[in-house]
């Protein structure tokens, strides 16, 4: 894969945003906030790759799978007015049909293509599928922790901004109501990934993004977790107990222990 790819692309995926650009407000918001998104998620890659001292072709393509990681979402809001997966369509799998239906990958080899269609199918599964090839489960672990990275930022705008300012697309419908559930929270001291399905008020969906810091999966994404202070901020959107506290030390310990173990 050549420079001169990347660029390609990336006028391809400004005009394909541009597409879906609504002269409803609230529409118009909630694409943006995924354009938004897709460039973050690429700044996130690059700076990954860029530890990880990766040679240029495997950056190239790298930030190939963090350009169109998303690109599902924009055809499922157009149709659905949502972003919410279980209601609607599974974005990732749109977002590689999407990129095949287009043919925009035709002039990279096969190895390439298969690397960026898989990776933009599995970006978003509860889990890596282990079974396949080794390179593509290392691109599929790296658009993973750079998009969790962003995640994380728009979802604090979302609980820290004005409610006049959000995206309405962001919300899942979950009650905000005081406390939240204790088979969840004990999730977090067993180091597992909170399902969904296990989710039943706001404050769960909080803690279920806390344990996605168990899905990282390099020592830059850790660096970058400390950069944006996500632990503290994320916790401090929690009831302020003391079991609350001793929660968020104890991820800090474990994000602490995996940046120096990584």
């Amino acid at each position: 894969m050549k420079r001169k790819d990347l660029i390609f692309f990336k006028k391809w995926f400004a005009d394909y945003c541009r597409s879906f650009y609504s002269p409803d407000p609230e529409d118009q918001k909630n694409i943006s906030l995924k354009e938004k998104h897709t460039f973050r998620v690429c700044q996130n890659m690059s700076e990954i790759t860029e530890a990880l001292s990766l040679n240029d072709n495997r950056k190239l393509v790298a930030e190939t799978v963090a350009l169109f990681h998303d690109i599902g979402r924009f055809p499922q809001y157009a149709k659905y007015k949502t972003f919410r997966d279980s209601i609607s369509v599974n974005h990732g799998l749109l977002g590689a049909q999407t990129i095949v239906e287009k043919g925009v990958l035709r002039y990279l080899s096969e190895e390439e293509q298969e690397i960026i269609i898989q990776s933009v199918t599995f970006h978003n599964a509860f889990s890596v599928p282990k079974k396949e090839k080794a390179e593509i489960v290392f691109f599929i672990q790296l658009i993973r922790d750079a998009d969790k990275l962003d995640i994380w930022r728009v979802f604090l705008e979302y609980y820290e901004g004005p409610e006049g300012g959000r995206a309405s697309a962001v919300g899942l419908g979950l009650p905000d109501v005081p406390g939240y559930s204790e088979d969840v929270l004990s999730r977090i001291y067993h180091k597992e990934i909170i399902p969904l399905s296990n989710i039943r008020s706001l404050n769960d969906f909080k803690l279920l993004q806390l344990s996605w810091i168990f899905d990282l999966n390099f020592r830059p994404s850790f660096a970058l977790l400390a950069q944006g202070d996500y632990i503290r901020r994320l916790a401090g959107c929690l009831p302020g107990t003391e079991e609350m506290k001793r929660a968020a030390a104890f991820l800090k310990e474990y994000a602490a222990m995996k940046t120096s173990s990584l």
